[in-house]
């Protein structure tokens, strides 16, 4: 159940949910991120990981692009499932920066320390071990690779 739900949700996300409306829906997403990103910029401890999730929306945007390029939805679609996974991180990323950012302003408050250096610690180990794995996935889906779209059942 799970594989073939994942995969109708990365082609419906691929194939409808980006693409609709000029691309309006990802546009507004990526400026809610671009939001975040801006202000955790002005944040000594976490400026390194607005960096990343900055470069990583900038491959996921440029990845829907590369997919749809050539027009043909049979190739566009054929990584549907190594995107739908690489927009989670993505958008995973941009969360736990947002926690982060709340756990950094909870510390100077005087909130407990250890809750909140403990969020700290989560992004980073997200962004440093989590992160990484979307340039696997958008990889396949900026050039198309055929190699799923192109097997054969007979061959097994």
């Amino acid at each position: 159940i799970h594989e073939g739900t994942h995969g109708i949700q990365g082609l419906d996300l691929l194939g409808r949910k980006v693409v609709m409306q000029q691309g309006a829906g990802l546009e507004s997403l990526a400026a809610r991120m671009t939001a975040t990103i801006a202000r955790a910029e002005r944040s000594g401890i976490l400026g390194e990981h607005a960096q990343a999730l900055a470069s990583a929306l900038a491959r996921l945007r440029s990845a829907t692009g590369a997919a749809w390029a050539g027009g043909e939805p049979a190739a566009a679609l054929a990584n549907a499932t190594p995107y739908l996974q690489a927009f989670g991180h993505v958008v995973l990323a941009w969360v736990w920066l947002d926690a982060a950012l709340a756990a950094e302003r909870r510390l100077a408050e005087g909130a407990a320390a250890d809750a909140q250096r403990g969020r700290l610690q989560a992004c980073r180990y997200f962004f440093r071990y989590e992160l990484p794995r979307i340039d696997a996935w958008l990889g396949v889906v900026a050039t198309r690779d055929d190699t799923c779209r192109t097997m054969d059942a007979d061959w097994f």
